[in-house]
């Protein structure tokens, strides 16, 4: 998969080398846990419950407003009910209320919710602000490097990473170098990371988001086995984990299963109705021939944006792919082109370049591809899209590379545009 939603990983680069040497051979095993509830939901309730009682008792704490509306960002997230965004800014506008000076805990937490928000160059500020109030934090690094990454300015974020892994050389610090090592084409190191992530991996939660990505990782790169060996590991500390079911849903419809795949995907939306969730599973409608389904999934789509939007979430990127799925070019363009001018990552420029060939703009549209392409990032979505403007341009020789490239990279990057590339590179030897 492609365009997932890592909230809590980014970057790294020079001066990691020990990051990635210092894994060890023997990681032990995960904690055998098995619990009555789904453990990343119940965990966040308990922090909620635990910082609104000690509020009760001191309502003009601004540290525990801010671990609140922190709290309620993490809410957000594992839920998808954006209505926790406002509860969030609520406490954390609080905090700052009763602290407006060197609030360091607040700004982190507000920088956090811009992120989850998709406001990249608030959460920047946001990041800065709490940097001037605790310096040696690593948290203020963690939300600064997101931001960062996000905006295109990969280089500032990998620095702040640095940081970030200086100060405490923890889970957060260590996955958001595997993102880096990942973006930058380093598979190899991005998982070592990972696994160096999981080597300090201290709660449940912890464990499930780390199995869930080194899953993602191998299924980016088509190791169906891999994925579907961390996807269980994970599995076995919460069988209800909606990330973890998710992937095992991409599996079953890697290896053809597709009723599978749909009944997990109908059971995912209707526990956590995310955005991210929903489009996969119009665009699985859509490789089963259910196109009547899969137009009411997009439906649903647009409802869950409008509602982010109306939470104060901007999500123009999304939008965009949303729209080229669903055959609206022109909203396409009009969507990257507003994401672009607030950031440039690659992730953008690809979604810009994908829907100006769908609007029969493909000089326009290579350019933006080959800047998607130049990162190194082993992305197959990228390299079918560009295989594709390629073709169009008339370059086939180009065009055979890129494909094969995607398809080599994973063969089983969407259940709509895998068969694609491949019938489109038969066409072109």
């Amino acid at each position: 998969m492609t365009r997932r939603r890592i909230v809590a990983l980014l970057v790294i680069a020079s001066g990691v080398v020990l990051l990635v040497t210092t894994v060890t051979a023997s990681r032990r095993d995960d904690p055998p846990v098995l619990p009555a509830a789904p453990v990343a939901h119940s965990g966040v309730q308990r922090g909620v419950s635990a910082a609104q009682e000690r509020l009760r008792r001191v309502p003009e704490d601004a540290g525990t407003w801010a671990q609140l509306g922190a709290a309620y960002v993490e809410q957000a997230r594992v839920t998808g009910d954006p209505a926790y965004y406002a509860k969030a800014q609520g406490a954390l506008d609080t905090s700052l209320r009763y602290r407006p000076e060197r609030n360091g805990a607040a700004h982190i937490g507000l920088g956090a919710l811009a992120n989850a928000r998709h406001d990249f160059a608030a959460a920047r500020d946001h990041a800065e602000q709490a940097r001037l109030a605790l310096p040696d934090t690593a948290e203020v690094y963690g939300v600064l490097a997101d931001a960062l990454t996000q905006l295109g300015e990969a280089d500032a974020a990998r620095a702040a990473t640095q940081r970030m892994v200086d100060l405490e050389p923890g889970v957060p610090a260590f996955t958001r170098a595997a993102y880096d090592f990942e973006q930058r084409g380093d598979v190899g190191s991005a998982r070592a990371a990972l696994l160096r992530a999981l080597d300090a991996a201290s709660t449940p939660a912890e464990v499930l988001f780390i199995r869930y990505h080194l899953g993602e990782l191998a299924f980016d790169n088509g190791d169906l086995a891999e994925a579907t060996d961390q996807y269980d590991r994970g599995l076995l500390v919460d069988p209800h984990d909606v990330p973890l079911v998710q992937g095992h849903a991409k599996v079953a419809a890697a290896r053809g299963s597709l009723d599978e795949a749909l009944a997990g995907y109908a059971d995912i939306v209707a526990r956590v109705p995310s955005p991210q969730y929903i489009h996969e599973y119009a665009n699985l409608l859509r490789a089963a021939g259910r196109t009547a389904d899969a137009s009411r999934q997009f439906e649903v789509l647009a409802t869950q944006e409008r509602l982010l939007a109306s939470a104060g979430s901007t999500d123009d990127l999304s939008r965009s792919v949303a729209a080229a799925d669903r055959g609206d070019p022109a909203t396409a363009v009009a969507a990257a082109r507003q994401e672009w001018s607030r950031r440039t990552h690659p992730l953008v420029a690809d979604a810009l370049a994908w829907a100006l060939h769908l609007d029969g703009r493909d000089a326009e549209a290579v350019e933006y591809a080959d800047l998607a392409a130049r990162t190194g990032w082993r992305n197959a979505t990228f390299a079918y899209h560009r295989g594709i403007i390629l073709a169009a341009l008339g370059r086939p020789d180009e065009a055979v590379v890129a494909l094969d490239l995607a398809l080599t990279t994973n063969p089983h990057f969407s259940p709509v545009d895998a068969p694609a590339a491949r019938t489109a590179l038969a066409g072109l030897r």
